[in-house]
């Protein structure tokens, strides 16, 4: 005997908050997340690991929900689904946090060794590190969390350093004094990724400059007049007519009073401020790249913290805009300034400290990445690896057609230390090793000297970049000792490369370019097969959602609320693939709406089992009834239509399809018409077992979207085996023998054709119980016998005295008509209505309608209203407008239909 649970002791409403924690214990305690290499296919994920301090937000909702809907479908299908998850110790963000902590406690980072300043990490780490990992659990992430990585763990540190030494062996690493991007907050150094231009409203400050042992003077604009205290030069273009004079003398640079030369360069853009440039070469890229090539001298005036330093000769120690203020107070003392314009100017900032980024000459590491880049640059423009949406390409293309060394060291203490040691003070004194010993021999040999000592040696202070650990992501989660063994274990060799990578374009190139390069060059393969891109979670006024902007809801408070599957639901309904996401809270409670519509379908079939039904377990149907060979069908088409989404990672669609065909097809139209034939009878076995066993297949292509109320129903609509969970159910499979267009169409039709009924009972104001005389007129034989062998459909859903259906019948007076696809409906209103009164009613609502159009048509009609008004109230009125005049068309309709 079934031993599921009685329909008395079913909630009469859906309570999300009793059931998420127990299925999410039971997935994890049955060891249904964890995955081991076997015979089955692999199908794995590696989550885009989260900074370690961090907490949930909505990017991190949406993209977690979709990287679950895949790996719960892929589990389904049968596949061996392991979703790796982990944090990042996110060098830059971390250190800032703890550095911010120390301060308030009265302690700056100057304070502390390295190994007291990273024991205050540890800490920070031990206390706020793995709360979003949790919160991922709440969200329903089936994660293996068995498998749960850090970066900064003992193996995967290693493995880092490994990378380092091997990549410098292979000639791509190098170190050297280049123009690179500093982070005066953080004080470190960043890759040209990790810089945030923005377009702002800049000042494009006139000066004027001395010509030597002359009366002569010469104008520049700049956005930096504080850097005029390291300018060595002013540059024209050669073949500048106003400057022709000037060539070959001396300037002589305001405030400082040093003399430079006027020199030429056809880099000079003669249309862009004066055409002549003040030449700084410790302070711009371009500028570094011009003294290098006329020997320039090279002033570096800004100290680490972007204050001025000696080198400046003036307003030392002072901060960089502070010192801008003076020396523009100083140049309006002197007669220097000519004047001031506004501009349009892009503006670096840094990704994670906000901070105005400065160009400083700096001595740093850098990775080679010309060679690097090529297959990792063919192979996703030969769709070996895919890009969904596929337009990210070109984006994609063209970085990596300039692509630049990457910057990989970085000022900080958090993160893997570089595994260079200093022996001298030459500029190449150094050796790389892994370990301290090997360093001594290394630098013996290398200088000569086989006297040296570990103490003659000193490590490298800085660290590297955050991403040089995460590009070896997809490789080091399985097999950490991998970069140095070149030999892969059993987990790299079967997860190898991954399937699926969910991300945000923001970090196209920050990590999944780099992970697809140390791929091709540690692995010869590929990391991931395909790269869906999410948009950026935006709110209606298109603003990015973000806590400092108050516009961001919290992701706990809302699964709270609205219960996670009615969250996932309302993400997914918001987030086309690769578009921006305009997130409305309402769409949250559509989700949990949904959730209510299914739980009440549930409630609505097991209200009519007994202690005694059976349910039968294959979804037989009864061939000769066109409604059960309908919803087969459309179950059907939509497995089918589903499964192309969900390669295509058009996830956004397949949710809507698996929601039309529930709340439309399944519950206001299959559940209608399999109920009693006698008004409070059970429905019969025989159709409960079938609209159960069609419920059971749409329970399982709705549960990667809604994974806990789909279990929970599951459980609860028959006695499971552990082995039988939802969880683990079989993904329905496509069966295109199923499918019957003849079926659909007719059903379609017969389904707008009772649409038709009610809206002909709402139009003329008659009751849902009231019998009524129904004609068909079929467009053919054909339909006609259709029809009439589905009469009891329309009976079943509609109050009907007479049906007649025939191919030659004559339209009845008076009444009520529609037309669907050919076929005709009639309803006969004598004897329903007062004709004579309903004529007057509408005629009188005709009245006041053409009344209020006058009044609309006045105001559109007069200019002063049209174009002083607001456009969203001029639009107002039109609409009005139109609506009036549909209604009016309508009613017109209806009164024919009486007089006819």
């Amino acid at each position: 005997m079934d031993k599921s649970t009685p329909s008395q002791d079913i909630p009469k409403h859906f309570d999300p908050g009793s059931i998420e924690e127990k299925w999410y214990s039971y997935w994890e305690d049955n060891g249904f997340f964890h995955s081991e290499p076997d015979d089955r296919e692999s199908y794995t994920v590696v989550i885009p690991p989260p900074n370690v301090t961090g907490v949930l937000h909505m990017g991190h909702m949406l993209n977690n929900t979709i990287q679950d809907v895949l790996v719960r479908r892929a589990r389904m299908q049968g596949k061996n689904a392991c979703w790796v998850p982990g944090t990042d110790h996110a060098s830059i963000a971390t250190e800032a946090k703890v550095v911010q902590k120390l301060r308030k406690e009265g302690i700056t980072k100057a304070d502390l060794t390295r190994e007291e300043f990273l024991e205050h990490a540890w800490d920070w780490t031990d206390e706020h590190g793995g709360i979003i990992l949790q919160q991922l659990r709440k969200l329903g992430a089936s994660c293996d969390w068995e498998r749960t990585r850090f970066t900064l763990e003992d193996d995967l540190y290693e493995a880092v350093v490994d990378c380092f030494i091997e990549l410098y062996e292979r000639g791509y690493i190098y170190r050297g004094k280049r123009m690179i991007n500093w982070d005066p907050e953080a004080q470190t150094a960043l890759s040209d990724e990790e810089v945030i231009h923005r377009e702002e409203t800049s000042k494009l400050y006139h000066v004027r400059y001395k010509i030597k042992d002359s009366d002569e003077w010469v104008t520049i604009a700049t956005t930096r007049p504080e850097t005029i205290l390291a300018d060595t030069a002013v540059c024209v273009h050669p073949e500048d007519e106003r400057y022709q004079d000037l060539i070959g003398k001396t300037a002589i640079i305001p405030v400082v009073e040093r003399e430079v030369p006027i020199i030429v360069d056809e880099y000079v853009d003669m249309e862009y401020g004066t055409g002549c440039l003040k030449i700084t070469p410790a302070h711009d890229e371009n500028d570094y790249e011009i003294g290098q090539k006329h020997d320039l001298e090279i002033i570096d005036m800004l100290n680490p913290d972007g204050t001025l330093s000696d080198a400046a000769e003036h307003y030392i120690g002072e901060d960089r805009f502070d010192a801008r203020e003076l020396i523009i107070k100083d140049l309006k003392k002197n007669d220097q300034l000519v004047e001031i314009k506004e501009m349009q100017n892009k503006i670096g900032y840094s990704e994670r400290t906000d901070a105005i980024i400065e160009p400083r000459l700096s001595l740093q590491w850098f990775c080679k990445m010309d060679e690097l880049a090529k297959p990792a640059h063919e192979n996703v423009m030969n769709n070996n690896i895919d890009f969904h949406p596929s337009k990210f390409e070109n984006s994609y293309n063209h970085w990596m057609e300039n692509i630049r060394d990457w910057c990989i060291s970085r000022q900080l203490w958090w993160g893997q230390r570089i595994p260079a040691w200093y022996y001298g003070e030459g500029k190449d004194d150094y050796v790389v090793a892994k370990t301290e010993e090997e360093a001594v021999e290394k630098a013996r040999k290398k200088s000569g000297n086989d006297d040296l000592t570990a103490d003659d040696i000193r490590q490298d202070e800085d660290v590297l970049d955050t991403w040089f650990s995460s590009w070896l992501w997809p490789i080091t989660v399985f097999d950490p000792e991998y970069i140095r063994t070149g030999e892969a274990n059993e987990d790299l060799e079967y997860y190898y490369p991954t399937q699926d990578l969910v991300t945000a374009p923001e970090i196209m190139f920050f990590w999944v370019a780099r992970m697809i390069m140390s791929g091709y060059e540690f692995m010869d393969e590929k990391p991931f097969s395909n790269v869906y891109y999410t948009g950026i979670v935006r709110d209606s006024q298109r603003r990015k959602m973000s806590k400092s902007l108050g516009n961001s809801p919290d992701p706990i408070k809302l699964m709270e609320e609205y219960g996670t599957d009615g969250v996932r639901v309302g993400m997914l309904f918001s987030s086309p693939a690769g578009n921006d996401l305009l997130f409305e809270e309402q769409l949250c409670e559509q989700g949990r709406n949904f959730a209510n519509k299914i739980w009440n379908a549930f409630r609505f079939l097991s209200m009519n089992r007994t202690e005694e039904t059976q349910l039968k377990y294959s979804l037989e149907i009864d061939e000769d009834n066109l409604v059960d060979r309908w919803m087969l069908s459309r179950l059907h088409e939509t497995i089918d239509a589903i499964n192309k989404d969900m390669e295509n990672f058009r996830i956004n669609e397949a949710l809507h399809k698996i929601y039309s065909l529930i709340w439309d097809d399944f519950c206001d139209w299959y559940i209608e018409l399999i109920k009693a034939d006698e008004p409070g009878a059970s429905i019969p076995e025989d159709r409960l077992s079938r609209g159960f066993n069609f419920f059971e297949q749409l329970m399982k292509l709705l549960h990667p979207f809604m994974p806990f109320i789909t279990e929970e129903i599951w459980q609860l609509i028959r006695d499971r085996d552990t082995d039988e969970a939802m969880i683990v159910a079989s993904w329905p499979e496509f069966n295109e023998s199923a499918v019957s267009e003849s079926d659909r169409d007719l059903f379609e039709s017969i389904q707008k054709m009772i649409s038709a009924i009610r809206n002909i009972r709402a139009e003329f104001n008659l009751n849902p119980n009231d019998e009524i005389d129904l004609l068909i007129k079929a467009k053919d034989e054909k339909t006609a016998e259709a029809i009439s062998k589905n009469e009891w459909i329309f009976r079943k859903l509609q109050s009907i005295n007479t049906f007649d259906v025939s191919a030659d019948l004559e339209k009845p007076e008076t009444s009520a008509s529609a037309v669907i696809q050919g076929t005709e409906l009639f309803v006969p209103l004598e004897g329903l209505i007062d004709l004579e009164k309903e004529r007057k009613r509408i005629q009188k609502e005709i009245d006041r309608l053409e009344g209020f159009l006058k009044s609309i048509e006045g105001k559109l009609n007069n200019d002063g209203f049209v174009n002083n008004a607001p456009e969203d109230v001029v639009q107002k009125e039109r609409d009005k407008k139109e609506d009036t005049e549909t209604d009016l068309e309508k009613l017109h309709e209806i009164l024919e239909e009486l007089d006819s």
